[in-house]
């Protein structure tokens, strides 16, 4: 019988994946051409990771969110998810209002 592991080993495991497949992609991008680092962000920069259309920049209490014109996917940026889980729980409500159909 085995034992299921527990909420924190199950932190640790993901964390230690995490930090693995991130050395993996950091050597692969370092190994890019500088110039085939740029023409990828140019192809790419404010588009939906999930259908590729132009994302709308909406700066909301000083939490800049990207929303897709297409899918309306919302997308939040390095640190921007913090900053939002900081916030008081109606302004998250509100926040969230803003973005509805």
């Amino acid at each position: 019988m085995s034992a299921k592991p527990t909420e924190q080993e199950e932190e640790y495991f993901a964390r230690m994946e995490y930090e693995k497949r991130k050395l993996v992609e950091h050597a692969k991008n370092m190994k890019l051409a500088k110039a085939e680092r740029e023409r990828l962000k140019k192809l790419h920069l404010m588009r939906c990771p999930k259908c590729g259309m132009k994302l709308i920049n909406i700066d909301y209490r000083g939490i800049e969110v990207d929303k897709c014109s297409e899918c309306q996917g919302i997308w939040l940026d390095a640190g921007e998810f913090e900053a939002g889980y900081n916030l008081d729980r109606n302004i998250i409500e509100k926040l969230f209002a803003v973005f509805k159909k």
